[in-house]
């Protein structure tokens, strides 16, 4: 962030261009693909194994379905919510809630 100021700090994320918030949605590697990938984290991608830390939902594995770069959010396998008319729909879960168990193969550039 260039400013201090919390007006702006906000104002950058929430105008932020697609190619920015590609790395702010991004969560932590388990230890053992942490010393496999010799990095913390890793931005998410769609297929990826994901474990949610915190929240409701928290313990729960699945494997992300989409990820929103617009929102800022992914949605997992399995962490839904009931609508009013009893339809299932995902539940946006904020991708620092989680961490990355297994990754979805990725080509390299």
């Amino acid at each position: 962030m260039e400013s201090r100021q919390p007006g702006k700090q906000r104002k950058a994320l929430y105008t932020s261009p697609l190619h920015k918030r590609q790395k702010m949605v991004s969560a932590p590697l388990s230890e053992k693909l942490r010393s496999k990938q010799k990095r913390r984290s890793m931005g998410l991608k769609k297929g990826d194994t994901v474990v949610v830390m915190r929240g409701d939902y928290k313990g729960h594995k699945g494997k992300v379905v989409k990820v929103s770069l617009k929102r800022r959010k992914i949605f997992v396998e399995g962490v839904t919510v009931q609508k009013a008319d009893g339809s299932d729909r995902f539940y946006p879960v904020d991708p620092s809630n989680v961490r990355i168990v297994k990754l979805a193969k990725r080509t390299k550039k």
